[in-house]
């Protein structure tokens, strides 16, 4: 018997915890394959648009993103064929010519901000998750990263945030924690909880077989 793979959708807020959530699936299958899809990755093309209409696009919106491509590469993934990953250039606002193979793996986590508003790639998933962290902590640790890892000033990560994080956090992130199946408070320091989730997933790749 061939045991199919199983999808895991990891949500919740920009700065929530959803990676350090994620890499602590990663070490508990120690030995099994496994992979991380990230929804970042698949923003639309916007190869079509002036780099003046780029510069306005909402990444926070969910009609900022590809998710029909996404969907398709999840199937063929589940179906245990390769797929090639696209890559968005932030600095042209749009989506790179390079490309990253993908191979199939037992084990598929699909994180991202909005995976748990799509019903298309909710009824993918095996398992949602939801981590739940309060606005000030996402806030903050936002700020360091961004400046930090991305050169962005104090005021413009304060901008974006105020004009455009929270409001959709608030309109389209935080109402679809109720598709989630486990929320998962303060995310990667949780140590009960990833501890109960991942005796979760693996009683749920012994069940699922392909006949």
């Amino acid at each position: 018997m061939k045991q199919k793979p199983i999808v895991i959708g990891v949500a919740g807020g920009s700065g929530s915890g959803k990676t350090s959530v994620t890499r602590a699936i990663i070490e508990s299958f120690t030995g099994r394959s496994i992979l991380m899809l990230e929804q970042d990755y698949y923003y639309k093309d916007q190869s079509h648009l002036p780099f003046e209409e780029r510069l306005k696009t909402n990444y926070d919106h969910p009609f900022a993103f590809d998710n029909d491509l996404l969907v398709q590469h999840i199937n063929k993934l589940l179906n245990y064929e390769s797929i090639e990953k696209p890559v968005y250039d932030y600095a042209l606002h749009t989506r790179s010519k390079e490309v990253i193979e993908v191979e199939p793996k037992d084990v598929i986590i699909l994180e991202g901000i909005l995976i748990l508003e799509d019903e298309g790639l909710r009824n993918l998933m095996d398992m949602k998750l939801f981590v739940d962290t309060d606005a000030d902590i996402r806030i903050l640790r936002r700020l360091v990263r961004d400046i930090q890892e991305r050169g962005r000033t104090l005021e413009s990560v304060i901008d974006q945030y105020v004009t455009a994080v929270r409001p959709m956090h608030n309109e389209f992130i935080e109402p679809s924690k109720k598709y989630a199946d486990i929320i998962i408070p303060e995310g990667g320091q949780n140590h009960v909880a990833i501890d109960l989730m991942v005796t979760k997933i693996k009683t749920i790749l012994e069940q699922k077989t392909i006949l």
